[in-house]
């Protein structure tokens, strides 16, 4: 593991990082880039990976894709999907099943790399020591089956994120965003990586200095003709108040100095989507190149996340700098899901808060026996759940038992912000969790001798309509006082929130099925 520590000379008011700073210079404009708001703008956007998929990193391996991302605070970590055209997906797995043992929050920015029958994924995590942002490196023989963790690899200040990894002339390099908590420009830094990909060696050099203090991270590099070409985000990343975009820059030398294109954006919003970015390039056995990143829906928004979108690379402007096309328009329809807890073990797009809450599950004939082990700080409970992959969906379930645990369906944000309908002994209720402060919105008697079913259908991601079931087939809405429930105070800043079952009690919750259908 290298330790760096941050060593800053003063002169003249100036600041001065103890590597050479190379300067960072604007080039004349050769031509006007088409952006996916203008040359793509009748082009229809899909997501080609639907859902919170934040900071996508992607690599290649003969005829097959795989793909990761940001997984935040859900557990397992770092969903893996691969595809065979880049278009379609499927969830492999994940890149940890269990946490490792270092870490404990904040699961960000993988990002994927092969050699020498080796795979890698560098990933940022939070320390348990101190709370510290760092870059952790873990291996795997094959993607399907789990990676081994090495640990932390790299700390750096106040915090490491962002890696990205490339090979020049067998030499690796590792690049990352430095100064993101400090009060001066963020960098973005480069290292001589080891041969063995597990250390860093020689002294950190800076490719691009953000001296306008606007942002900018989750770069990778491309290496076309002459150049080496730095894609990155300029802007605030998350939340409602995201103002990402994808700029380029580019140097004849892997340390420098970058030229600034000064036809950027190449990628900015777009009739449906905002603030893409954070993504990597991957080279086709045709040739072409693509960039798979993420971006907000606006309809959607916060509400189902960052997606992972794709576009065409294309070094079709004056100068041989690249524009972006969007690719999404043949992307698979979104499908529903449907778990009526008839496998071994449990399928493998369950999610829950691994901060907050400890589950246990046993699945025995069809009926899934829930329940867990809240933290202090957990007013909710056990919610075990899904990733939206939009904001217009209904789920529906099969409460089998009765006892006085509270049993459900939950829209959860965090243990702090949650809301959904449940029963508890024999009797109804729909339960909001607001700033830590429980509420029961609605309470009534039921005859909960028999299995319950219930409803929640979802609008725009946060307005929410309660059913339970009849016994019939038929359905009975729970008033909630309103047309609907505005549940939009759920999303964190950096993820959105996930529909599914609660249990909240010492007594178990037994479910039949589970069902989301778009």
């Amino acid at each position: 593991m290298i330790k760096f520590t941050n060593t800053l000379l003063f002169l003249s008011g100036l600041y001065v990082f103890s590597t050479v700073n190379k300067p960072v210079m604007d080039e004349p404009k050769t031509g006007v880039v088409i952006t996916a708001h203008s040359g793509g703008s009748n082009v229809k956007e899909n997501p080609v990976i639907p859902g919170d998929f934040a900071d996508p990193s992607l690599i290649r391996r003969g005829n097959t894709y795989y793909a990761t991302g940001t997984s935040s605070e859900w557990a397992p970590h770092y969903p893996v999907f691969t595809s065979t055209d880049l278009i379609h997906w499927k969830q492999l797995g994940y890149v940890f099943n269990q946490t490792p043992s270092w870490a404990s929050a904040s699961f960000w920015a993988p990002e994927l790399f092969y050699r020498n029958g080796t795979y890698f994924v560098y990933y940022v995590a939070r320390r348990k020591s101190d709370g510290i942002s760092c870059i952790g490196v873990a291996t795997a023989k094959d993607p399907a089956k789990g990676f081994t963790d090495h640990g932390v690899m790299l700390e750096f200040g106040k915090e490491a994120i962002d890696p990205f990894v490339i090979e020049v002339d067998g030499q690796l390099y590792m690049t990352w965003k430095a100064y993101g908590l400090d009060k001066r420009p963020i960098e973005i830094l480069g290292s001589r990586l080891s041969a063995d990909g597990m250390k860093l060696e020689g002294e950190p050099f800076m490719l691009l200095r953000d001296d306008d203090k606007k942002g900018i991270e989750g770069q990778c590099i491309v290496k076309k003709g002459n150049y080496f070409y730095l894609l990155y985000s300029l802007g605030a990343c998350c939340g409602r108040g995201c103002t990402y975009q994808v700029e380029v820059a580019r140097a004849t030398a892997i340390q420098g100095p970058y030229t600034r294109f000064t036809g950027n954006p190449v990628l900015a919003e777009t009739a449906e989507w905002k603030c893409a970015g954070h993504g990597t390039v991957v080279t086709a056995k045709d040739g072409k190149d693509y960039y798979l990143y993420h971006a907000y829906n606006k309809a959607d928004h916060v509400y189902t996340g960052r997606q992972g979108m794709l576009s065409e690379l294309r070094w079709d402007q004056p100068g041989g700098w690249p524009s972006l096309h969007p690719m999404g328009a043949n992307a698979a329809a979104i499908r529903n899901f449907r778990d009526e807890f008839t496998q071994p073990t449990l399928a493998g797009d369950w999610q829950w808060d691994f901060r907050h809450t400890k589950p246990a599950w046993k699945l025995t004939g069809g009926t899934l026996a829930l329940s867990g082990t809240p933290d202090a700080k957990n007013p909710t409970g056990t919610a075990l759940t899904v990733r939206p992959l939009s904001g217009d969906y209904t789920i529906t379930t099969e409460v089998a038992n009765h006892n006085e645990s509270l049993k459900g369906l939950v829209l959860y944000g965090d243990a702090g912000q949650s809301v959904g309908i449940g029963v508890k002994g024999n009797r109804l209720q729909i339960r909001e969790v607001k700033n830590d402060k429980t509420t029961i919105a609605h309470e009534e008697a039921i005859d909960h001798i028999k299995p319950l079913t219930l409803k929640i259908q979802v609008e725009k991601g946060y307005l929410c309509r309660f059913f339970r079931g009849d016994g019939k087939g038929g359905w009975t809405e729970v008033n909630t006082q309103g047309a609907s429930y505005n549940a939009g105070f759920l999303p964190p800043w950096d993820r959105s929130p996930r529909p599914g079952l609660l249990q909240q009690g010492s007594d178990p919750a037994a479910f039949s099925y589970f069902s989301i259908a778009y």
